[in-house]
């Protein structure tokens, strides 16, 4: 009984560590986003999506910096499409307060962006310009390098077009892959060195 409660602490300490391990300073995450999908099955039904490839480098413990793409599009049959699009810097902050992160392998965090976005619906008013979000999330590390995310943002568009402003709540999901700085360092040095 007691080799079983030992093997479970260790397994749970070790578990802790990696997640912790993957957001560390020097460490890089890339994935995405997938929100607002949608596949109308109806005769002349539509087809909405939104994907949002991001890339971080964590500058401290739990803060990264990075840069994300949004790509949206709403299509039906007889009707011009809508587009959405985004480029620009992204912030996140992981929450390593154990009382918050209630299960093992979560972490909560809040992300924020700003960049060039647009808001260009086939029918109403279309905004370009500066684009805001906010929100927050969660992490679920399936393994230690890979998290299944959830996210909710508000996102705000300022600038241009028929109307100067339009505003929005984001539902995404989506992954981050997880890389140690050794082993991207190590990749760049393998390409590097195979293109001389």
């Amino acid at each position: 009984m007691k080799e079983k409660i030992c093997t479970a602490v260790i397994i749970s300490i070790l578990v802790f560590s990696s997640v912790q391990a993957q957001i560390q300073q020097g460490n890089v995450m890339v994935g995405g986003n997938i929100s607002n999908m949608n596949l109308s099955l109806d005769n002349g039904g539509g087809f909405n999506m939104t994907l949002s490839p991001r890339a971080g480098w964590f500058i401290r413990n739990n803060l990264a910096l990075g840069a994300y793409v949004d790509f949206g599009l709403a299509a039906a049959k007889g009707i011009k499409p809508s587009i959405n699009y985004g480029v620009g810097a992204l912030g996140r902050y992981y929450i390593n307060d154990p009382a918050i992160n209630v299960l093992r392998k979560t972490r909560f965090f809040g992300e924020a962006t700003v960049g060039i976005e647009g808001y260009n619906p086939s029918a109403g008013d279309n905004t370009n310009g500066l684009g805001i979000s906010a929100g927050p999330g969660i992490a679920y590390f399936v393994t230690p390098n890979i998290g299944l995310e959830g996210l909710i943002k508000y996102r705000g568009i300022v600038g241009f077009g028929s109307s100067p402003a339009s505003s929005n709540l984001v539902f995404g999901i989506g992954f981050q892959i997880y890389l140690s700085r050794e082993k991207v360092e190590s990749e760049l040095n393998t390409n590097m060195s195979s293109n001389k």
